[in-house]
């Protein structure tokens, strides 16, 4: 197991979950009630789940494909270290990671 920090849009919540290896990142958030869709179910033909990485764990993080970084084009209050949620397996080199939840978010099921 390890252990993920989620910060909330406005800083000041944070929440640490303990995730097991190989879960997506995505797939931890929502079973923690954070508000990521992940509309797209995986097939990046959307950026409704992306996160900001902090700074000092995102060289942890393997490179995004170019596709992913079309798809954070797209993502609002997307900043130098933002990756979609979708795209992140979690393994025991990411123990630890802080993760924040952007302020704006498009919700494109419409609610």
């Amino acid at each position: 197991m390890i252990r993920i920090r989620f910060v909330a849009a406005e800083g000041d919540a944070v929440r640490e979950v303990t995730a097991a290896v190989g879960d997506r990142l995505l797939d931890v958030a929502q079973h923690d009630g954070q508000p990521l869709e992940g509309t797209c179910e995986g097939q990046m033909a959307c950026s409704t789940c992306h996160v900001i990485i902090a700074a000092e764990d995102f060289d942890r993080l393997p490179r995004a494909t170019e596709e992913e970084e079309d798809m954070l084009d797209l993502a609002t209050s997307a900043t130098r270290t933002s990756r979609l949620a979708c795209q992140i397996h979690l393994d025991e080199t990411l123990d630890g990671m802080t993760v924040r939840i952007p302020p704006e978010r498009r919700d494109m099921r419409g609610r």
